[in-house]
């Protein structure tokens, strides 16, 4: 774990001369960067075209001269401890279908994972303005298939981005489709209560929270109502003066009534409203009885006490007939007691250093927030469902890590012996 002691030694040292990249090797990264994660929101086939482009945003980096900072050595070494478990784990099972591919897929995650860290480290704002208008437009997009899907707005939409009569856009399951949307959400909702209110942040607003809507995913409603909640608090804390923090108060009291008003008319639609009466229920009946989410969730314990280097994928599920649906449950299945442990501090570690500095006065500091607070709330989600291979969720796990070392190696410039400190402290960019 990261200690107090440690954070503050490494914003004392002077960081290290970071290599400058050409004009056009940088609008070349920033360009394949914008387009990769624009196709991260098509992912109902494997490998998807994100995956494919991550190799590509890998080329780009190095000819941009992207370096990796020393903090980022903690979670590689957790991610590599995870992987390794993971391996071993593999080998009693790795003539079953697709054990290897999944394994290979928690590596090719784990490596994104940096790579977002190692870019957004250096040249931050222009690369977080170029990752985040992706990710908010992707979104928007993939919100509005799903709606198109629900309501059956084109022939063939409901097949498509609507299946089993919840929206699910370009993914697999509504319960992954929901949670995507969430921190694009944040970054609009954060920019209207914060700084201004423009009428198209509203309208993208609308769309996201609608999709989110009629995704019926109880996980990613509470986890958007979490996440929401501790964005508005942060941002409160962080807000550098007594007049901003009256603001966010009141948008926040006013957004509370508008959203209240938005879910009254839509559930006058009685197809919504059945649905979500449905869904609203906290326990649903495959959470209960012998094949219940709650019975499975018993059994893999059980599981994970006998069996200290892990199962390995898929091998519960095919000894029980379902998944567990607890990440941290499938942690210590999947990769074994050291590897299930690696994660665990993987989690508590970017928890942690992500509270530390974003407290810091930087211009990226709304990013952080907003990221911050989707993270927690992925991380309180994945007490119901299995986090482990959402692509979107190591994107925030670099972004964390990538933030706080831009952060740190921005204080320790200031520190720097007849350097000129930089007066930013309370610069919000969009």
């Amino acid at each position: 774990m990261i200690t107090a002691h440690d954070t503050a030694i490494a914003i004392s040292r002077p960081a290290a001369p970071q290599v400058q990249a050409t004009p056009l090797a940088e609008r070349i990264l920033l360009l394949v960067l914008f387009v990769t994660v624009l196709a991260s929101s098509v992912a109902f086939i494997e490998p998807s075209p994100h995956d494919a482009l991550m190799g590509l945003l890998a080329l780009a980096c190095l000819a941009a001269g992207v370096r990796f900072p020393r903090m980022l050595t903690v979670p590689l070494a957790l991610l590599a401890i995870l992987n390794v478990a993971g391996l071993i784990a593999l080998v009693p099972v790795v003539g079953q279908e697709k054990t290897a591919q999944y394994t290979a897929t928690s590596v090719y995650l784990a490596i994104a994972a940096l790579l977002f860290a190692c870019i957004f480290a250096q040249n931050t704002i222009q690369r977080l303005a170029a990752m985040s208008a992706a990710y908010v437009l992707t979104a928007t997009v993939i919100a509005l298939a799903g709606i198109a899907g629900y309501f059956s707005l084109f022939p063939h939409a409901h097949d498509l981005f609507a299946t089993f009569d919840r929206a699910l856009g370009a993914f697999k399951d509504p319960n992954v489709f929901g949670p995507f949307l969430i921190w694009p959400a944040l970054i609009v909702l954060e920019r209207m209560v914060v700084r201004r209110i423009g009428m198209i942040d509203m309208v993208v607003t609308g769309i996201l929270a609608l999709a989110l809507l009629v995704s019926f995913s109880r996980g990613a409603w509470f986890h958007a109502a979490i996440s929401i909640a501790i964005m508005l608090a942060l941002a409160f804390i962080t807000a550098p003066t007594q007049r901003t923090r009256v603001r966010i108060f009141n948008m926040g009291v006013i957004g509370i009534f508008a959203l209240a008003a938005f879910v009254a008319i839509l559930l006058s639609f009685e197809s919504i409203r059945t649905m979500f009466e449905q869904r609203a229920q906290l326990i649903q009946y495959y959470d209960v009885g012998d094949g219940g989410r709650f019975n499975l969730q018993r059994l893999a314990l059980d599981a994970v006490l006998n069996f200290p280097f892990g199962m390995g994928p898929f091998e519960f599920a095919r000894v029980h007939g379902l998944q567990q649906h607890n990440v941290y449950l499938q942690a210590f299945l999947v990769y074994g007691w050291i590897g299930g442990m690696a994660y665990v501090v993987l989690l508590l570690a970017t928890l942690g250093i992500g509270f530390r500095t974003l407290f810091v006065p930087t211009p990226w500091q709304p990013y952080l927030i907003t990221a911050y607070a989707a993270f927690v709330g992925e991380v309180i989600e994945g007490f119901v469902i299995d986090t482990d291979h959402w692509r979107h969720f190591y994107l925030l796990l670099g972004v964390i890590w990538g933030l706080a070392a831009a952060t740190v190696s921005r204080a320790g410039q200031d520190q720097v012996p007849g350097r000129q400190h930089l007066h930013v402290s309370h610069v919000r960019t969009a």
